[in-house]
């Protein structure tokens, strides 16, 4: 069995290279793999629908959703007006605000590409004006659009949770010290490199335009308020919190800022659906690949096998941690997630790591991907926005992934740093 499926892997890597669709490899590489070992290929869609009948997932397309709300409503334009006025006047003053703008974001949407497209319009049009150059712009904006599904909500760790049993709630908990310390490390380089080129400060606003930046977007940035805040304190799960959220989308967009029309309830619709139909295929087809792939024994091999290579959990992490990235520059994160998780998730509990830490650890490297060549889905987003070519673009990026992949490490290193808020907060329940 097992070598039937490294003949069939083999082939689904081929098939990915030439071109096809990823879920259609995936589906067809299970549908071989039944067909060859002599079972009935109709236990396929049987395993297909059941990945999807589960209550946690539901939260995926409610998330996105609710961003697609947000993103209608144009509550972007009161966030990064709020950033600014808080942080917009010290030396290089945008770009800090660019990146406080993509941690309030993040906890409203939970995704990298819908942060670098919501807010980042905005935010490299104001740097540009401020004299920063394109290419300069377009990259803070891409690295500070990573934390979006590292702080919660996240549609990553969703996808994440599901797939390896592991608590939602729990992984959106333990993303959240590791998000404030990617936006700081941003930070720290965006304050290098100010000092090193010289940027003007801006004058001070003084604390009345805050007060009226943060009044004026108050209903807004409470946003990650409403879905963190019913989260940790157990009144409801992520998969309410994401209906809860949706509705107060829907609050903000027609009763308080009156920035949404009936006619657009159409098009969003539409486009979640659209969205939601490529991500629950995905986790279709790959959770069909991973059956087949359990029960010829492959994952149950391999991990005793990584086991008895690797000596120790911290080289195991460094390993996987290389896997990872190499593997997110190359695929679409939700796709290489799915594929990783029956791989590297059991090793990682055979070593004792927690798989909620080693989940933040796997969102974290795959999204790094986003914003590296050659697919890059980020970096074609702000490229876009930017009006600059890609090449110039993954030249510009190459500086800011330095921060990130310090934090990397030291979520990998360290795991307080995912675990410690977790077990402080059950503690207190």
């Amino acid at each position: 069995m097992i070598g039937l499926m490294l003949k069939i892997s083999g082939g689904w890597l081929a098939s990915i290279l030439m071109g096809l669709p990823l879920f259609v490899s995936m589906g067809l590489a299970a549908l071989v793999f039944l067909w060859l070992g002599g079972m009935p290929v109709t236990v396929l869609p049987q395993k297909m629908a059941g990945s999807v009948n589960s209550f946690p997932i539901i939260a995926a397309p409610l998330f996105i959703l609710m961003g697609n709300i947000l993103g209608a409503a144009r509550l972007t334009d009161r966030i990064v007006e709020f950033a600014s006025a808080v942080i917009g006047w010290v030396r290089g003053g945008y770009a800090h605000a660019s990146v406080l703008t993509s941690m309030i974001f993040a906890g409203m949407v939970g995704s990298a590409v819908a942060d670098a497209a919501g807010s980042g319009a905005i935010e490299i049009r104001a740097m540009k004006k401020a004299g920063y150059k394109p290419e300069t712009a377009a990259a803070i904006t891409a690295a500070a659009a990573t934390i979006g599904p590292i702080i919660p909500p996240s549609l990553p760790m969703v996808i994440y949770g599901v797939t390896a049993d592991v608590s939602i709630g729990k992984l959106f908990i333990a993303g959240v010290i590791p998000g404030i310390l990617m936006g700081l490390s941003l930070m720290l380089m965006v304050a290098y490199f100010a000092r090193k080129q010289g940027m003007a400060r801006k004058p001070f606003g003084g604390f009345r335009n805050i007060g009226r930046t943060f009044l004026n977007g108050f209903f807004a940035l409470m946003t990650p308020v409403v879905i963190l805040g019913g989260m940790f304190s157990g009144l409801v799960t992520p998969t309410e919190a994401a209906a809860v959220a949706c509705l107060y989308a829907l609050f903000l967009g027609f009763v308080v800022y009156r920035t949404l029309e009936v006619k657009q309830l159409g098009p969003i619709l539409i486009e979640t659906a659209e969205t939601t139909g490529l991500v629950l295929v995905l986790v279709m087809a790959a959770s069909a690949l991973g059956w087949c792939m359990s029960i010829s024994r492959m994952p149950q091999t391999l991990s005793p096998l990584i086991v008895a290579t690797i000596s120790s959990p911290i080289a195991f992490l460094l390993m996987a941690n290389v896997l990872m990235l190499i593997v997110g520059c190359f695929m679409e994160a939700l796709a290489a997630m799915l594929i990783l998780i029956p791989i590297l998730v059991p090793a990682a509990v055979a070593y004792g790591i927690d798989p909620a830490q080693f989940g933040v650890i796997m969102v974290l490297n795959l999204i790094l991907g986003t914003i590296h060549p050659p697919i890059g889905v980020v970096l074609f987003v702000v490229t876009r926005i930017a009006n600059i070519s890609f090449e110039t673009m993954s030249r510009a990026i190459l500086p800011w992934l330095i921060p990130l992949l310090v934090v990397l490490l030291a979520i990998s290193l360290w795991p307080p740093l995912t675990l410690w808020l977790p077990q402080v907060l059950s503690a207190s329940k």
